[in-house]
């Protein structure tokens, strides 16, 4: 159970020399909304630092208030809005005709300072999983389509560990190259090469006793991967220039958008090093298959980037609604970019409205008044010959694997039963022939 002012194990007192408000009272005015969040919220890394209050009055813990902690104050009000009132506590005003946003606005609330927001049953699930996980030692792989939130899992893996108070360092594998990315991993020896004019340690060493990120594994050069594979089993790293290797106590948590099996398939990926990795992979759906996520998330990103004077402090149901409805092929990514720009077109209105709401021009065919359009550009371009028809039957297949598939081009491919290097010279092809947006990836 949280603690609030009416926790039955806990003798409520509070802050102020206000009036007290009775236990029965809070419980029974707010009982619509908490009894439907607070079952989402049992987990014990979550009811330890939340602390429910009312009217600026909080109970005070016998342990001392963590430093972590995070106090919702409830408030029933015609109009609904979130605040921000102190580092540690939000005000949440909330009426019953805005039951179902009150609960999106409270798990956001909850999950302040860089926690998992989750309602989706998926995400429930897999953040029960990762929990697990957490308390064991093996390497994690997180797979999912890019801008699902696998930095976020990796944080919450590391800081539910025994790892915790060491250090977590993330890396990027796709953001530099071999050479560098090689001496900023395993470290390097003075005069290693040529500018090397200082010893460093490398990413493996400064991760000691903590965690190391490894973001776009599938991007890791198959001589790095080597490397790799043996700093996972022997717990040591060789840096360049060095004839004596380092002994690391490192966590592994790899993140991939690509499906490893079908880049070991291809040549790109050593298969004992997916076999190190695969002990208990977590894939993150995309956002649009874990479509009780959005309203939260929404929320979370109001609470990052609004909430305060001059600015939106609330997202009407029409808007939620209409956020529903989106494929949102860029996930969460581009479900920040939504609110974002929604925060701006408000102005200083109190709350998002529909009409706020653009979503992002992603890289999707351009035929956007439905296949037919796309069927006649390609026959007005060319005349309507037969392989013309083939290739309007192919864009046609390849468009509809890609939107089923969230833009994954290697899961894409794989279901097409072609290779990722054929399926990027389609798409060029169809970015040629006016079909997708110039310039973009799909």
């Amino acid at each position: 159970m949280l603690n609030s002012p009416y926790d039955a194990h806990q003798a409520p007192s509070f802050e102020d020399d206000a009036d007290n408000v009775c236990e029965g009272d809070f419980e029974s005015r707010h009982r619509a909304l908490l009894g439907t969040t607070l079952p989402l919220l049992a987990k014990d890394w979550q009811r330890d630092r939340i602390a429910l209050g009312e009217s600026g009055r909080f109970p005070c813990p016998s342990g001392g208030r963590r430093p972590d902690r995070i106090e919702i104050d409830l408030t029933k009000a015609e109009l609904p809005s979130l605040g921000r009132q102190a580092d540690h506590r939000i005000a949440l005003a909330y009426s019953e005709s805005s039951m179902d946003a009150a609960r999106a606005a409270f798990l956001a609330v909850a999950a302040q300072g860089g926690w998992p927001i989750a309602a989706d049953d998926h995400s429930l699930a897999l953040l029960t999983l990762a929990q697990r996980i957490a308390g064991s030692e093996i390497p994690v792989l997180l797979e999912g389509p890019t801008g699902t939130g696998k930095e976020v899992l990796a944080q919450f893996v590391h800081r539910l560990s025994a790892r915790s108070k060491g250090p977590f360092v993330a890396v990027n594998c796709a953001a530099m190259p071999e050479a560098m990315l090689e001496g900023l991993l395993f470290g390097h020896r003075k005069g290693a090469f040529t500018g090397a004019g200082e010893a460093r340690d490398g990413l493996f060493k400064a991760a000691d006793g903590g965690t190391l990120l490894l973001d776009e594994l599938g991007e890791l050069p198959l001589a790095l991967q080597s490397k790799l594979l043996r700093a996972l089993q022997e717990g040591e790293v060789l840096p360049l220039g060095a004839t004596k290797p380092v002994r690391v106590d490192v966590r592994v948590v790899a993140c991939t958008n690509r499906t490893l099996s079908a880049e070991v398939e291809a040549g790109r990926f050593r298969e004992d090093l997916l076999y190190r990795l695969n002990v208990f992979p977590l894939e993150l759906a995309a956002l649009r298959d874990r479509p009780g996520d959005i309203a939260p998330l929404a929320f979370g990103m109001l609470l990052r980037h609004a909430c305060r004077d001059e600015l939106p402090h609330w997202i009407s149901g029409q808007a939620l609604a209409l956020l529903q409805t989106h494929i949102w092929p860029g996930n969460v990514r581009e479900l920040e970019n939504v609110i974002r720009r929604a925060i701006l077109l408000a102005g200083d209105s109190h709350q998002i409205g529909s009409e706020h709401i653009v979503f992002d021009q992603p890289v999707r065919p351009v035929h956007e008044a439905g296949a037919d359009r796309a069927a006649s550009l390609t026959f007005a371009r060319a005349g309507g010959k037969l392989s013309d028809v083939a290739f309007q039957s192919e864009v046609q297949a390849i468009l509809t694997a890609l939107e089923s598939h969230g833009g994954h081009r290697a899961k894409t491919a794989r279901s097409l039963g072609i290779s990722e290097r054929t399926l990027r010279y389609r798409l060029a092809s169809m970015r040629e022939s006016g079909l997708l947006a110039a310039g973009g990836e799909a």
